[in-house]
């Protein structure tokens, strides 16, 4: 478990301000406690502090894990967000869109949300902005691209998608994952 490096570091940030713009900061001084973010084999994690400095006395070989994977980086570089950081990214959401009960099941399939599954989406959402989607009971289901603006959805026919589908809840049932952390 190490500290990322200055460009991992930016290539994090840079991922998690599409989804959560300037609130990264935030995820960083929390008023509860201090947090961090660490790398072991690829995978990125968000640990207190605490948690941290108690986790340094185990061997590297015994640890597995420690925090919450956020995600991980690819061998070309890029971070690639993970399911299990939707816990973090819904509670620092910059724009959210909500769908309606009918088309809960098909993006939880992976299935992208068009104009008819949408039931309401936060204003000025920009194209290709990162948003959280969430059910009509405010519960958080996963995390997608916007693929038209607010406005553009308007007008858009009720085929047209308005949500490109990234991650979902619905991952882990059916193992698209090759080991969640």
């Amino acid at each position: 478990m190490r500290p990322l490096t200055e460009e991992e570091t930016k290539t994090l940030f840079l991922k998690l301000s599409e989804y959560i713009g300037k609130n990264v900061e935030k995820m960083i001084n929390r008023s509860d406690e201090r947090y961090c973010f660490r790398l072991m084999k690829d995978r990125c994690y968000y640990v207190s502090e605490s948690l941290m400095k108690a986790a340094s006395s185990i061997a590297r070989d015994s640890l597995l894990a420690v925090g919450t994977c956020i995600g991980k980086f690819t061998k070309s570089g890029k971070f690639r967000l993970h399911i299990t950081s939707l816990e973090y990214l819904s509670k620092y959401a910059k724009y959210k869109v909500w769908v309606k009960q009918n088309a809960e099941m098909s993006f939880l399939y992976g299935n992208h949300i068009t104009k008819s599954g949408l039931a309401r989406m936060t204003e000025n959402t920009p194209q290709y902005s990162g948003v959280i989607v969430y059910n009509m009971a405010d519960i958080p289901m996963g995390f997608g691209v916007a693929a038209q603006s607010t406005e553009h959805c308007q007008q858009l026919e009720s085929n047209g998608n308005v949500v490109l589908h990234q991650a979902d809840i619905g991952d882990y049932l059916r193992g698209l994952e090759d080991d969640f952390c």
